[in-house]
């Protein structure tokens, strides 16, 4: 996110714990509101390893830059963590001060049981919002991929004035279902559980997350088989697969929220930069081009990669970051 096959969940599980073990939960100062950066040029700073209490629930995030610079906000999709972040993260860390949170289930995140609470884009969307006071988090660019917009986005909603811009990679704004939701639609329509573990079977598998990675992407040998071996390994803790399914089902009521974001967009027009991967099979790139119907001046950058176009093209998007925000705040 090593051969396909080799993968030794137990390795990765007990690397992911000493990772946990040696975060700290230490509150960071309040970060300045979103200013000029007078840091460009400057080396890049050291990614921080931390966890912060989110209503009973040890949330872990990745953060790097300095305090007072600019922030940006990674949000990950499924069924990533902020590892998917880890390249973005150093080249934009001499600019900016960037956090990237793990989701409740997800990552390094603690799995709270489900029966305390549904797993729901509602529910993900009031812990993040959680999440941005308990670090100190004032103002900041939002960067949301995939499962990230629909968690973003209600975010945003909540407390608009804290969004100073907003960059979209791979994620829907719109409804509209690719074939690659098709074995869903059934799991939407009946929620049954027969339905629940045909789409246990067809998407919770090693194959299916690898081609997340590969499908859409020219060479694939840029791509760290790592990144797919992680995210497979996440699904694999105690009651991760659940909540995977409970979050792959609530993808049907979305349409209010987004309806509501797209709303918003367009009456407001925050500064909006688009870096997809022009080749995704779930959100293809007419989808992304949808930007502009909200937010006309939205610029848009499609790169030759597939859905998950950090993993080849990290650089290229950071580089349309600096450009765009430089400008921008």
């Amino acid at each position: 996110m090593i051969t396909r096959r080799s993968f030794t969940t137990s390795f990765l599980a007990g690397a992911a714990a000493m990772v946990v073990t040696r975060a700290t939960s230490a509150k960071p100062q309040l970060t300045n509101p979103i200013g000029k950066s007078s840091l460009a040029g400057n080396p890049a700073f050291p990614t921080r390893y931390r966890t912060v209490d989110v209503d009973g629930a040890s949330i872990f995030y990745r953060e790097a830059g300095a305090p007072g610079a600019p922030v940006v906000l990674l949000l990950p999709g499924w069924p990533s963590s902020s590892a998917m972040f880890r390249d973005l993260i150093h080249e934009l860390s001499a600019n900016y001060h960037v956090f990237a949170p793990d989701y409740p289930g997800f990552g390094n995140s603690d799995i709270p049981d489900r029966s305390h609470a549904p797993y729901t884009f509602d529910v993900l969307g009031e812990t993040i919002g959680k999440f941005v006071d308990k670090v100190g988090i004032g103002q900041y660019v939002l960067y949301a991929t995939d499962f990230g917009g629909l968690v973003g986005y209600r975010v945003m909603l909540k407390t608009p004035q804290r969004m100073k811009a907003l960059v979209a990679q791979n994620n829907p704004l719109f409804l509209g279902a690719s074939p690659w939701f098709g074995p869903l639609v059934s799991y939407w329509k009946d929620g049954t559980d027969g339905s629940r573990e045909k789409v246990r079977q067809h998407y919770l598998t090693l194959d299916v997350v690898r081609d997340l990675y590969l499908t859409g992407v020219q060479d694939t040998s840029l791509i760290d088989p790592e990144q797919w071996q992680i995210d497979y390994s996440s699904l694999q803790r105690p009651g991760a697969a659940d909540i995977s399914l409970d979050l792959l089902y609530d993808i049907r009521t979305n349409g209010p929220a987004l309806k509501s974001a797209q709303d918003y967009l367009r009456a407001q027009k925050p500064p909006t930069l688009v870096v997809s991967g022009k080749n995704d099979i779930l959100f293809p790139a007419e989808s992304q081009l949808r930007y502009r119907e909200v937010v006309p001046n939205a610029e848009i950058h499609l790169t030759d990669s597939g859905h998950c176009a950090l993993a080849d093209k990290s650089e290229e998007i950071a580089k349309q970051m600096h450009v765009f925000l430089g400008r921008m705040l």
